[in-house]
């Protein structure tokens, strides 16, 4: 079982920066592949940014690459996501994720990783 608590959500104005954490409590938190997820209202789940559990390979969405990035530190059972240059389109609830299979965070959309937090809200105003 792991469970993770995302924190760092907010409401910015375009162009802003906001830093999203997750951390993981349970088991190891280093042999989980890691990942964070948004959902905006009417539309579905999809991938913004992922690690593998080594940290040496990274995904990102084609809309996030250049704006944002993921990283993670194992002694902390921290993952983040630096949001840098945000977009009102960015708006909706970001979820961390996990899963001892990196191939749930490589597919074009996302997989069905196991573990997920409760999500935190992202605003962006124009």
């Amino acid at each position: 079982q792991v469970v993770l608590i995302e924190a760092g959500g907010g409401s910015v104005q375009a162009g802003g920066s906001l830093r999203l954490s997750c951390g993981g409590s349970g088991r190891t938190f280093s042999v989980y592949a890691m990942g964070w997820f948004r959902q905006a209202p009417g539309k579905e789940r999809e991938l913004v940014a992922a690690m593998n559990y080594k940290g040496d390979s990274t995904n990102y969405a084609d809309f996030v690459k250049g704006r944002f990035t993921i990283s993670r530190d194992n002694a902390k059972n921290t993952v983040y996501l630096q949001m840098n240059n945000l977009k009102p389109e960015d708006t909706g609830v970001y979820y961390c994720a996990a899963d001892l299979s990196w191939a749930q965070f490589t597919q074009e959309r996302g997989g069905q990783p196991t573990y997920w937090g409760q999500g935190t809200q992202v605003t962006v105003s124009s």
